[in-house]
This record gives C-alpha cells, sequence and structure tokens, in this order.
C-alpha cells in the first residue's frame, strides 16, 4: 500500500540544522527499508497559483486555494504492507522533522 505522509508548517525553509540531519537520517532508514518512494519540500502557498480549467474556463488566480495559518509544507510518498506501519512511520517523520503530519493512503 501506498501513503502520503504531509509535513505541516507555518514556515517554509524553516528546518534547523538538527531537524535537517534527522530528517536525513530518517529519508535514509525509509530507502533501506524498502519504504521510499520520494520525498521534498514544497514552496510556500504564496507562491501557488490555482488554475481552473473545467469547460475551458482558463481562470488562473496567483496564491493559495485556502488561506490558513498551517499548510502543507513538505511530503513523503512510502509503500507500507499496512496501515499501522504506515502510521509508526509518519510518526518517525513528524519525530525526525519536529512538526505535525497528516498521512493518508493513496487510492487505488
Amino acid at each position: 500500500m501506498r501513503f502520503l505522509i504531509c509535513v505541516i508548517d507555518d514556515t517554509t525553509r524553516s528546518a534547523t540544522t538538527d531537524e535537517s540531519a534527522a530528517i536525513d537520517v530518517f529519508n535514509e532508514k525509509l530507502q533501506a527499508d524498502g519504504h521510499w518512494i520520494i520525498a521534498c519540500g514544497i514552496d510556500s502557498p504564496e507562491t501557488a497559483t490555482v488554475i481552473d480549467n473545467r469547460k475551458d474556463a482558463g481562470i488562473w488566480t496567483d496564491g493559495p486555494l485556502f488561506d490558513n495559518k498551517e499548510y502543507v509544507s513538505g511530503f513523503w510518498l512510502i509503500e507500507a504492507p499496512t496501515l499501522d506501519i504506515a502510521k509508526e512511520l509518519a510518526a518517525a517523520g513528524s519525530k525526525a522533522c519536529n512538526r505535525k503530519v497528516e498521512i493518508r493512503p493513496l487510492l487505488g
């Protein structure tokens, strides 16, 4: 099964040197244990563009879809045999990056 672990933050590029090192160690463990698919940080919502081209509407809006204090600042896409194992990995990721995370199974 595949899972998306979203890192929740209120500041982009805010990891300390210690947090970055802990994330690197966590990423290496994910890779070594066969859970790794991809991971990366995401720029701030202010850099977003919302595009609505349903029925050729051609609507482009600069800025985020939702105006929230907290937002997704990064993610891990992982493989795990069960939801319980994925939750354990998400908890380890939360500890490594020192942020809240949200985990969701991918459909299909």
